[in-house]
């Protein structure tokens, strides 16, 4: 599922063919469809994720809006989508081993798709590769304090 080149900081790896979320969510664009998934550190932070629960695919989803939660031994919270658009697909393998969100972040342990109504303009309020080692080290300085 991932490019080939990646950007490394303090141990996590952030591939630059994606775009990424203040609260740990990566996005790729595929499609004209998006797959969201939880970043290699954003599973670091939230710990051995025990729980996962997700809105049924065919929903419609608004930018900034849950939708579903995760939840680990230290923390539970929502899983906010960065697009307006339907829920298209849910990884239903997540009900039965919410771990592979710790285990395989950018691959098998994928959150949902979602078919974005204006990807173009959503799109720009998210990280890209233009700077994200300096991104990705602020957000690790931040969330380690």
């Amino acid at each position: 599922m991932l490019g080939d080149t990646m950007v490394k900081v303090e141990g996590f790896d952030f591939p630059d063919d994606l775009y990424y979320t203040d609260d740990q969510l990566w996005v790729k664009k595929e499609n004209g469809k998006v797959r969201l998934g939880l970043t290699a550190f954003g599973a670091e932070l939230a710990g051995k994720i025990k729980f996962v629960r997700l809105r049924p695919a065919g929903k419609a989803v608004k930018a900034g809006k849950s939708i579903g939660t995760m939840e680990s031994g230290k923390w539970t919270g929502p899983i906010k989508t960065p697009f307006t658009g339907t829920l298209v697909e849910v990884n239903e393998n997540l009900k039965t081993n919410p771990g592979l969100l710790n285990d395989d972040p950018y691959g098998e342990g994928w959150i949902a798709v979602i078919e974005p109504t204006d990807f173009d303009s959503e799109v720009g309020e998210l990280q890209g590769a233009d700077g994200l080692e300096a991104w990705a080290k602020k957000q690790i300085e931040e969330k380690q304090q």
